[in-house]
């Protein structure tokens, strides 16, 4: 038996992305589902990428998994699944695993890559072979804290399976218990052609969302940013949540604490803000054209009691003016008229000008106010003093902790590592601006950042805890949160007492609070876990950021302790690596991340002259965790992972490095000849019952509407608006016409119970489908196809123009141009179905209750709704929402039947099904 091992080694950092490699041909590889699951709890968020790939050659084919991830995300799991076994990571110190990539290095074999793509998200890329008519399921999971920038947070996703795809999902749950006030989607594939695709839904309650994505397969082939291998683009899931009380949100369990500090009712602190622009001749071009369209941007939204310096520099620095001036008018336009006047030049004087900055600041003092140094620079110091070690020395000196110093590093020339220390060093951060056509809206999107501070010299204090996360801040943003974390170390703690002491524009101002740890412990069993990992990670962020600033002892001390708590949570940091077995032919994969900025190899055979020394990890960087195992999600729940703690004393998640060793043995060669693919071949077992995305929705009554309505014994049913949904109640015992396009002879038919739909009819052509609680029968008038709901094995049934899918609680139903998926629901002991359309048929005289996917109105005084240029009589009320398994309520307004569907019931009613 033969083994070999592949390398890979990943670093991450924030956002959300996914693919699988380029396949030639559908019908020899097949990605024959393609599931991203993201839960959010309290900010902190679990993504399951699930790929199963079928191999339908009579050969062994080689068969790829790409993923793009998060820069800011950890993997904390990757798993492979090939003829029902299972081969799990390991975590280990990466230099263990050393000898092996050095061996495997040194023999020149094939690579995969883990690389950067981009602003914000990194590549992973494996691959194994997988024997004639076999399958492989690659399963993939990272976490990530969202962080708040400019008052919201982002989830990014990244679809990109490089073909078609027949079972393609995302699902997120965004669970927050102050309540959410903000929620949308936004992103490259949140377009025309997709949007019967997406679908977010906000509880009744606002703490809990759900945002869905289940494009067709011709949806994945004719939007915008599609094209023949499927859909290539971003889904963007943007919130924020409600901040009730001012001193912050606290949440715990297993002993472990989280603290989320973002105060809003405090007065802007005016600043002193002094901008260092390199006007070095590599800066010539389209760099100094996007800092003009920037810095004239910038200074127009200063406000007006801010305070501003301008410093330019080569070889020479120049000063705009020897003082800071107050951003008025007349000062401002003197301003722009010289930055349109700057030109490149000369060398690079970064010493000189940055202490040059920090002399404008400190010799102007002002009392209230909070100073801020910003320095873009877009190369190496070549000119004046250029080592960087001694360069550092003097900003942290000259600053002496005072204020921040923040380093944009302008395109990959700049040696960033150098500006991320300085910056570090100095309470700040460091930032690349990318060489795009929008690197002047980058420099502006920073700037906003840090524009309006709030509150300086932020300490928090917790009395009763201990092993804390960073407590001091040297200043507070508007738009941003604090987020502090630690453990609960007395067990006979009954209060957590909390103090947030600081200084705002007129004085110091200190928040306190103390609170049950009873009250605290309030997390249910399947998140119980997520407070412990989210100090985890955050740790070992921190520690990592603070170790580029350290030396000797104290260096090697965070670098231990780094290292431990990543082994010991089994992330992947730039100090792990993670070892997978796997079956393949005698091949060896070597991966390795480059440093930011490194031009990704195109010749995999010789990546490994590229490589850096194997000590080398960027300060970002992922983990993965082998052991982590998943408990079914709970009803109403979709996607949740059941997170157990790790073996052993707690310890926190490191940032994302990932060294993979996959080592691998040759699977037996299969006896006698290879079988051959049938139907029912797809596998869907293990898929957990997850929201479907519809365009008009049913929702079963549970409160009599107000008393100036009739009382109606009926369903509700929901139509998609906003800002708020439109819901109408239709009696029961009616037969519905659900769907009529005569152009693509599709029409659906329901019969109403009590619940829901107790049957549905759908006419395709010569064919039908017989849709009910206990089975499901498709008949063409030759063949009849049966689905029971809970059949042991998934069914799958494909013909021409026709597709049915049946899962664990779910149908999906394609006939044409027309693609309905039934959710089976079961309530009070009864069941029921709940026709969802996922995609509508492109004429535009379809008829039926459901072919209104979107409703536009205008919200008059008093209860008044104005729907089709009409006025309607309205009332606030809610709706169970059953087009998700987990059936949230939600808010609606309640119309009348006829103002809703802009039709009499005599006109959605048929004769017979």
């Amino acid at each position: 038996m033969e083994r070999t091992t592949t390398v890979l080694t990943a670093f991450g950092f924030l956002l959300l992305s996914v693919s699988s490699a380029p396949i030639t041909k559908q019908q020899d590889v097949d990605i024959y589902s393609f599931h991203i699951n993201t839960t959010v709890n309290s900010r902190y968020a679990f993504t399951v990428i699930t790929s199963r790939v079928a191999n339908r050659l009579n050969e062994s084919k080689e068969v790829h998994f790409e993923v793009k991830i998060p820069k800011n995300a950890f993997i904390s799991k990757f798993r492979m699944t090939i003829e029902g076994k299972t081969y799990d990571g390991v975590v280990k110190k990466k230099e263990e695993a050393q000898q092996q990539y050095s061996q495997a290095v040194s023999r020149g074999e094939s690579a995969g890559i883990v690389s950067s793509v981009g602003r914000t998200l990194e590549e992973f890329k494996t691959s194994v072979t997988v024997s004639a008519f076999s399958k492989v399921t690659f399963e993939l999971t990272y976490e990530e804290l969202l962080k708040r920038r400019l008052g919201k947070y982002e989830l990014r996703i990244h679809a990109q399976p490089m073909q078609t795809v027949a079972d393609f999902k995302i699902d997120v749950y965004i669970n927050e218990h102050p309540g959410i006030s903000y929620l949308e989607v936004k992103g490259g594939l949140k377009t025309q052609e997709l949007s019967s695709a997406v679908i977010s839904t906000l509880a009744a309650s606002t703490n809990e969302a759900w945002v869905s994505f289940y494009p067709t397969r011709e949806q994945q082939t004719t939007c915008k940013a599609c094209g023949e291998n499927g859909l290539n683009g971003d889904l963007l899931v943007e919130y924020d949540v409600k901040r009730p009380k001012q001193n912050g949100e606290l949440k715990a369990s297993s002993g472990y604490f989280v603290h989320y500090f973002a105060p809003t009712d405090i007065p802007q602190i005016p600043k002193n803000v002094v901008f260092i622009i390199d006007r070095s001749g590599s800066m010539h071009g389209r760099k100094m054209t996007q800092t003009h369209l920037a810095m004239l941007k910038i200074l127009g939204d200063l406000a007006q009691d801010d305070y501003f310096g301008l410093i330019i520099f080569d070889s020479a620095v120049d000063v705009w003016k020897a003082e800071l001036l107050q951003a008025k008018e007349i000062n401002l336009k003197q301003a722009k008229d010289f930055v349109k006047s700057i030109t490149d030049r000369g060398a690079t004087d970064i010493n000189a000008a940055v202490l040059k900055g920090v002399e404008m600041i400190t010799k102007y003092p002002r009392k209230g106010s909070a100073s801020i140094l910003i320095l873009l620079t877009d190369g190496d110091p070549t000119s004046g003093e250029t080592n960087t070690a001694r360069i550092q020395e003097n900003i942290k000196e000259a600053i002496g902790g005072k204020f921040p110093l923040y380093c944009l590093g302008f395109g990959f020339d700049v040696n960033f590592d150098f500006l991320e220390k300085m910056a570090l060093e100095n309470d700040g951060v460091a930032r690349r601006i990318y060489e795009d056509s929008d690197a002047d809206l980058q420099l502006q999107g920073f700037y906003e950042e840090v524009a309006t501070p709030l509150l300086t010299d932020v300490q928090l204090n917790y009395i009763g805890a201990a092993n804390l996360t960073q407590t001091s801040f040297r200043q507070y943003y508007n738009g941003s949160e604090i987020v502090v974390s630690g453990k609960i170390t007395d067990n006979s703690l009954e209060t957590l007492q909390t103090e947030v002491i600081a200084i705002s524009k007129s004085a110091s101002v200190k928040y306190q609070d103390s609170v049950s740890t009873k009250d605290l412990i309030d997390v249910s069993p399947q998140h119980e876990n997520f407070t412990q990992r989210l100090w985890a990670y955050l740790t070992v962020k921190q520690l990592l950021e603070k170790e580029v600033t350290l030396k000797g002892d104290e260096k090697d001390a965070a670098r231990k302790k780094a290292l431990d708590l990543s082994l010991r949570y089994e992330f992947v940091t730039s100090l792990t690596s993670m070892v997978v077995t796997k079956p393949q032919e005698q091949e060896t994969q070597v991966a390795h991340k480059p440093k930011e900025g490194a031009e990704r190899p195109t010749d995999q055979h010789h990546l490994h002259s590229l490589l850096p020394p194997w000590g080398f990890g960027h300060q970002g960087s992922y983990a993965a965790v082998p052991n982590l195992q998943y408990k079914p999600s709970p009803a109403g729940r979709p996607g949740l992972p059941g997170l157990p703690g790790p073996p052993g004393p707690p310890g926190p998640p490191g940032l994302p490095s990932l060294l993979l060793l996959l080592d691998v043995s040759e699977p037996p060669n299969p006896a006698g000849p290879p079988p051959q693919i049938e139907d029912n071949f797809y596998d869907f077992a293990e898929e957990e019952l997850e929201p479907e995305e519809p365009l008009a929705t049913f929702i079963s009554q549970t409160e009599a509407p107000p008393t100036t309505t009739p009382s109606v014994r009926g369903v509700r049913l929901l139509i998609s608006a906003q800002p708020k949904q439109i819901c109408y109640d239709a009696p029961v015992g009616q037969k519905l016409r659900l769907l009529l396009d005569s152009s693509s002879d599709v029409s659906i038919n329901g019969q109403l119970s009590d619940k829901g739909f107790e049957l549905v009819t759908i006419h395709y052509k010569t064919a039908k489908l017989l849709v009910s609680p206990a089975k499901s029968v498709y008949s063409d008038g030759e063949n009849s196809v049966e689905f029971v709901w809970g059949q042991p094995e998934p069914g799958r049934h494909e013909t021409d123009g026709v597709s049915i899918f049946l899962r664990t609680n779910e149908l999906d139903v394609t006939l044409g141009s027309v693609r309905v998926v039934f959710l089976l629901h079961k309530k009070a002991g009864e069941v029921f179905l709940w026709p969802v359309v996922h995609q509508h048929p492109k004429n535009a005289n379809v008829q039926g209750i459901l072919a209104t996917s979107d409703l536009h109105y205008e919200e008059l005084q008093g209860s008044t709704l104005k729907i089709q240029d009409q006025e309607v009589g309205a009332f606030q009320s809610s709706a169970i929402d059953y087009r998700f398994p987990a059936a949230p309520t939600v808010e609606c307004w309640l119309v009348p039947f006829q103002s809703a569907l802009q039709g009499a019931l005599s006109d959605f009613t048929v004769s017979q099904l």
